[in-house]
């Protein structure tokens, strides 16, 4: 037996890996370039809010999207479930997205904005830790590999913050 197989839920682990993931990084780069961009706590915590609802729906209809057309390829033989996918990936972006966005809730901008960078910046460490984990790789290797990863796309989202300041 592969040694796949003795881990829970193997066949949606991508799902919730692919969901936590990009929430915490796409919610990192629009909050953080929004707030660098307005400076208004209230409007980066609106934007937030929408931003992880909006993408936790459209990640999770992607997620059963492509699920589904595996599944269909596959003739029958690929035993996993288009809707519990989508709803791994659902939940996985929609929490994982609270942690930026908290900090920025509960302190004042602009140390707010630093809190919510170290924070997913230790989501994606720990994301990635597990990831090394479950692999059976270096943990500290794979903890440091999605961190540089993910926080390459999260300066893009202030970088943008920064050239359209308003």
């Amino acid at each position: 037996m592969p040694r796949h197989k003795n881990i829970p839920f193997y066949d949606y682990i991508h799902s919730s890996v692919f969901g936590i993931e990009d929430s915490l990084v796409s919610t990192t780069g629009l909050i953080a370039g929004v707030a660098v961009a307005s400076g208004d706590k209230n409007f980066v915590i609106m934007a937030g809010l929408i931003a992880i609802v909006v993408e936790s729906a459209s990640m999770a209809a992607g997620e059963f999207i492509s699920e589904e057309t595996e599944v269909d390829l596959s003739f029958g033989k690929r035993q996993t479930n288009p809707i519990l996918s989508g709803l791994i990936m659902f939940i996985s972006y929609f929490l994982a997205g609270f942690v930026p966005l908290l900090p920025i809730i509960l302190f004042v901008l602009p140390l707010s904005l630093y809190f919510s960078i170290i924070a997913a910046a230790i989501g994606l460490f720990i994301l990635g830790a597990i990831k090394g984990k479950l692999t059976r790789k270096s943990l500290v290797k794979s903890g440091i590999k999605v961190l540089i990863v993910g926080g390459i796309a999260a300066i893009l989202g202030i970088t943008v913050g920064i050239i359209f300041k308003v």
